[in-house]
């Protein structure tokens, strides 16, 4: 499955992973993925959201 939120549509970030010896491979930074049920058109729905749209309040989750 993808790890991209639900929200704001942020995905993984991609670098290089660099050892002392100066070998360069490739890595992803990952996003910080929480499933929550959220409030959607009034209706309570699972979604994929990252910990920075849950802070943000851009989430209303479901009690």
């Amino acid at each position: 499955m993808a790890q991209i939120c639900d929200v704001c549509g942020r995905g993984p970030k991609f670098g290089n992973r660099i050892s002392h010896a100066h070998n360069v491979t490739k890595r992803r930074w990952n996003l910080n993925l929480q499933s929550v049920r959220a409030l959607v058109n009034g209706a309570g729905r699972r979604m994929r959201v990252c910990t920075s749209c849950i802070r943000s309040n851009k989430v209303q989750k479901v009690a």
